[in-house]
């Protein structure tokens, strides 16, 4: 009888919002046009797979249907290319309230007041280059730990670009030093929780996305297995900012403490415990390791790819460096303005492929008119960035890798900076867009300097490679070989030498309290 009560509820409800948006629906102007609906599932068949290129897959709907917009109606989704350039003051999506607490990471936040405040922390510390500069030692650091272990460990890639990311982001947050060789429990916490958050956001996974009476339901109904899933992630997500928050208060009250973000903001304005002003503090410096970790790993690990696939981009990048600097020194920030070829291979890495290709969902908040088409409220936004980098109209033979691309000269006008576009837009715009930028500039320069990156060999013969990308929010390339060597054996030294200028340091992980089983998976 109970199992009757539901099913009759939830079709009663239904049936008024049915017949409310019916109502609505006589006198608003159309939607914006795609493909044809089904009954009661609407555009569900039309969503890309999970396995999908997601951002391949709107690109054709756009083709098809028209030229700047595209929608798909599944509970009021839409996707707009060129929407976001007006709708970047949105919030973005929550699809699971099911926490029973806001989502405080800078990219999921839906209180615009909530919002303000953190990006007002954020912007103070590291919102501007003079902020990010007082990190340039910071970075030279964990740069050279990364050469060390590449002359040391080639074959280990992946794991040392994640290495120095996850130290970086950690150090600069909490003043917090890793593992230097083995596996690191903050690094592991953190890297758990965002791989949940992920997992949890990702837009239109969920079947509470498309029918949202399902989040009023008890946990045992068929469809509702998403309510555990997010205690799980609660668990994890409360520790993400707990522990480390911890951490560095104990820290700061010993003498020569590490300075980081949050000290500095817990110096300048200590919250009353318990209050939301602690809770927006703790998720500011949460969210600088969960807007910048593993985005920066994905950009610098597509660096390393494209070195290897087009050489000759290397061997320019190479003899300019050479140019400037000779043998006997690595580029450091200072340098980059005297380095025009590496800075455009910056920003060439940042467009070949933009490490979030669909953006960060945002929402409208009022049903408005764009270009004569309807947008309710609550729809959500999309923006195909990985569309608008590849765009040939603004960057021709966009497949190819050519820094040249940004390079003025007398018969070329350089390109748009795919700055503007890959780290967001408005006032949703990442907040720490320079410290990434300064961190891929280090290492490409760096790098370089001593280096040859090509591909793979096997028996001495050179294997091709494939430039193949993961789906998902964040896509990282497909796993790939390629070979690391020093560029002589004066380079072999140089490196060698960063050991003495930046030794390795203990961890502080003996300090850390509140760890929580990671064996729990979503």
């Amino acid at each position: 009888m109970l199992l009757i009560f539901w099913i009759g509820l939830f079709i009663s409800v239904t049936g008024i919002q049915v017949t409310r948006a019916l109502f609505k629906r006589r006198n608003r102007p159309p939607l914006p046009p795609g493909p044809p609906r089904t009954p009661i599932i609407g555009n569900l068949k039309d969503l890309p797979a999970v396995d999908q290129h997601s951002w391949l897959h709107w690109l054709k709907h756009k083709e098809k249907y028209v030229q700047s917009i595209c929608w798909v109606k599944t509970s009021f989704f839409f996707t707009m290319f060129d929407l976001l350039w007006n709708y970047s003051k949105n919030d973005p999506l929550s699809i699971l309230p099911e926490l029973n607490q806001p989502l405080y990471i800078t990219g999921a936040m839906a209180n615009s007041e909530h919002v303000r405040r953190t990006r007002k922390y954020l912007y103070q510390e590291i919102g501007s280059n003079n902020s990010v500069a007082s990190f340039n030692e910071l970075q030279s650091a964990e740069v050279a730990h990364l050469l060390l272990r590449l002359l040391n460990k080639p074959e280990n890639l992946q794991q040392h670009i994640r290495k120095e990311t996850g130290a970086l982001v950690l150090k600069l947050s909490y003043g917090y030093t890793i593992e230097s060789h083995d596996r690191d429990p903050l690094v592991d916490l953190v890297d758990k929780a965002m791989e949940e958050f992920i997992v949890v956001m990702l837009p239109l996974t969920w079947l509470v996305d498309f029918i949202p009476m399902l989040r009023h339901l008890p946990s045992w109904f068929p469809g509702v297995g998403f309510k555990e899933k997010a205690k799980q992630y609660k668990t994890k997500s409360t520790a993400l900012s707990d522990v480390p928050y911890e951490f560095v208060k104990e820290q700061m009250k010993k003498d020569g403490y590490v300075p980081s973000l949050l000290s500095n903001i817990l110096k300048k304005e200590p919250p009353a415990p318990g209050s939301m002003d602690e809770t927006i503090i703790k998720w500011t410096a949460a969210s600088v390791y969960a807007g910048g970790a593993d985005t920066t790993v994905g950009t610098v690990s597509s660096f390393f790819l494209a070195m290897a696939l087009f050489p000759d981009v290397q061997r320019k990048a190479q003899q300019e460096l050479d140019a400037v600097l000779g043998e006997n020194r690595l580029p450091q920030c200072k340098d980059r303005e005297n380095l025009p070829y590496i800075d455009a291979l910056v920003k060439e890495v940042f467009r070949w492929h933009p490490v979030a290709p669909m953006g960060i969902p945002h929402v409208s908040t009022e049903d408005d008119i764009c270009e004569g088409y309807f947008i309710p409220k609550g729809s959500s936004i999309l923006t195909n960035l990985w569309a608008f980098a590849h765009d040939e109209d603004v960057y021709p033979d966009p497949m190819n890798f050519k820094p040249e691309r940004f390079l003025a000269s007398e018969s070329h006008v350089p390109e748009r900076d795919p700055r503007f576009i890959v780290f967001g837009f408005g006032r949703r715009i990442c907040p720490g867009r320079n410290v990434a930028d300064t961190n891929v500039f280090l290492i490409i320069a760096q790098v370089l300097s001593v280096f040859n990156i090509s591909k793979p060999l096997v028996d001495g013969k050179e294997q091709d490679i494939a430039p193949e990308f993961l789906p998902g929010v964040l896509s990282h390339p497909a796993p790939y070989d390629v070979t690391i060597q020093p560029r002589s054996e004066k380079h072999r030294e140089l490196v060698k030498s960063l050991e003495q200028t930046y030794p390795w340091k203990k961890s502080h992980a003996e300090f850390l309290k509140g760890v929580p089983d990671l064996n729990t998976t979503i």
